[in-house]
């Protein structure tokens, strides 16, 4: 399988992972905001054992220490976080890192870092945090797509199954979404639907 998988969803808990990884998802973020040391270790920890010899590839969202220390394989990086974060411990741990792009400043940035993938976003409106950023647009994706080559490029923010088809045909490898199966009125049917989508965008 691809890494990241065409579909890429981005939870905050233990339960969600579960959800995904029982669906039979290929790649799943854990984005869990505001813990200490110990208890993004914990998490971690967790969620890696429910993961662990399934499909599912776990990837830990800024607790790049904890992420160390649990054996975790998989790694996601926003800026803020990237210019906080051992490059040499990460990459003597063997994670394969994924870091967040919103310019053309934060893409230099990034790919400094030679990372494993880059998330481009928000692609649309996004409720779901505040974001200093505008609306990318889908044409972004193919002009981002241009400058980092073979890199996988994951689409981000604000995307619905909907879009799906026309993302991934202007360049993007890999669709991060979030409310679309969260906040979705049946997600089990939801990821279905994305991981059909997927198979044929595969």
């Amino acid at each position: 399988m691809p890494y990241p998988d065409p579909f890429y969803p981005v939870v905050d808990s233990l339960a969600w992972v579960e959800r995904l990884t029982r669906l039979g998802v290929g790649t799943i973020q854990l984005r869990a905001k505001d813990l200490d040391d110990s208890q993004a270790l914990q998490i971690v920890t967790d969620a890696l054992a429910i993961t662990n010899g399934t499909q599912a590839k776990l990837v830990v969202n800024d607790y790049w220490r904890a992420a160390v220390v649990a054996g975790a394989k998989y790694l996601h990086l926003g800026q803020e976080d990237l210019a906080d974060a051992d490059l040499n411990a990460i990459r003597e741990a063997g994670l394969s890192l994924g870091v967040s792009t919103h310019d053309e400043a934060e893409l230099e940035t990034a790919l400094a870092a030679k990372p494993d993938y880059v998330a481009l976003g928000p692609i649309f409106f996004t409720t779901l945090k505040s974001m200093r950023f505008e609306p990318q647009g889908i044409p972004k994706i193919t002009e981002w797509k241009k400058r980092i080559g073979d890199i996988p490029l994951v689409a981000i923010g604000g995307i619905k199954f909907e879009h799906a088809a026309e993302i991934f045909a202007a360049g993007a490898d890999s669709i991060a979404v979030v409310s679309d199966v969260t906040q979705n009125a049946d997600p089990e049917a939801r990821v279905r639907q994305w991981l059909g989508q997927s198979a044929e965008a595969a």
